[in-house]
């Protein structure tokens, strides 16, 4: 039975879609194929446990984080973020009122037995650190307030998901990394730069969904707040700002690697996979294009692959809360 098969089972039976819709839409995000592109060596259960929690992201991110009720109120959201992470870390908790939770008990119980305790641990640490930045997004959402784009990128390296979702890398490879590499601050500053990089592309991604919808919380909107820019400057400014970024991760991922361990540049590979899989499988998933995306903007161009970067100079991007990237970490 291929993994996708089982995957579709899992989100079937699982009870967090209680609508032929929703299982669509979640089914639709193709989750195994997604993180397949991460960790391209893992065997099937592994995979198939990081790409259960890929399906729940999406399905979890569906219903409560950008629409739904609770995506407008901060106080019910906040509940039951905090409910859902205890029953990620406590193997005995129970919430009969939340349906997400027993699936992703199940995905952690499944973590469990595939890896160590300090792999889950970070796992576990990445996951609060996501609510937390949907939390904040959810706040801003509510009282009408668009960050600046320092405010944006900063919310968005949490509320993207990237967190956990480079954290599986460990779990889904079964390699652990040493905590005396792994909070070196290049590896954080590497890390971040990936969910970064990430993060814009689906921004860019996810434009003609989020326009579809009426939602406008993305760098787009905080690069064209309060300016003249019109969308297709905005789209360009961002690009640049993203080359700039995959340039020095680039630049500090070859520096690192010179000392790095076994264990770490399996991590660094990771990071790297991720970065182009994210892409490639964007440019696809019925998600993001189709009838599932919804039309585009007026003035939006569609992506097309480059073989340089869209930027000049090696410079920090005038970022204050990013800007230590470009110190000399390695």
């Amino acid at each position: 039975m291929s993994i996708e098969r089982r995957a579709l089972e899992w989100v079937r039976a699982c009870g967090m879609c209680v609508t032929e819709d929703e299982y669509r839409r979640t089914a639709a995000s193709r989750s195994v194929d997604f993180y397949g592109r991460f960790a391209p060596g893992a065997d099937d259960d592994r995979l198939l446990a990081a790409s259960l929690w890929v399906y729940w992201g999406f399905a979890f991110d569906d219903a409560r984080c950008d629409n739904g009720p609770l995506s407008r109120r901060p106080s019910e959201f906040n509940a039951v973020a905090g409910r859902v992470q205890r029953a990620l870390e406590a193997p005995t908790a129970h919430d009969d009122g939340e349906r997400y939770t027993p699936p992703l008990q199940d995905i952690a119980t499944r973590f469990r037995s595939l890896g160590t305790s300090t792999q889950f641990h970070r796992f576990a640490a990445a996951h609060r650190a996501w609510l937390a930045g949907v939390c904040w997004q959810v706040g801003n959402y509510t009282r009408g307030h668009m960050p600046r784009l320092d405010e944006y990128l900063a919310m968005r390296l949490l509320s993207s998901g990237g967190e956990p979702t480079f954290a599986m890398l460990e779990l889904a490879t079964g390699v652990q990394v040493e905590a005396a590499e792994m909070h070196r601050p290049a590896v954080r500053a590497l890390t971040e730069m990936a969910i970064a990089v990430a993060a814009l592309d689906n921004d860019r991604h996810s434009l003609r969904k989020e326009h579809a919808n009426g939602q406008d919380m993305n760098v787009y909107r905080a690069l064209t707040q309060g300016t003249d820019m019109t969308l297709a400057e905005a789209v360009g400014a961002a690009t640049s700002m993203r080359d700039r970024i995959l340039t020095r991760f680039l630049e500090l991922q070859e520096q690192v690697r010179k000392w790095a361990s076994t264990e770490l540049r399996s991590y660094l590979l990771g990071l790297c996979h991720g970065i182009r899989g994210n892409i490639e499988w964007g440019l696809h998933v019925p998600r993001y294009v189709g009838s599932d995306a919804g039309p585009a903007p007026a003035d939006e161009a569609p992506p097309r692959w480059s073989d340089v970067p869209a930027h000049s100079g090696s410079g920090p991007v005038p970022i204050p809360s990013v800007a230590w990237w470009w110190d000399d970490l390695a």
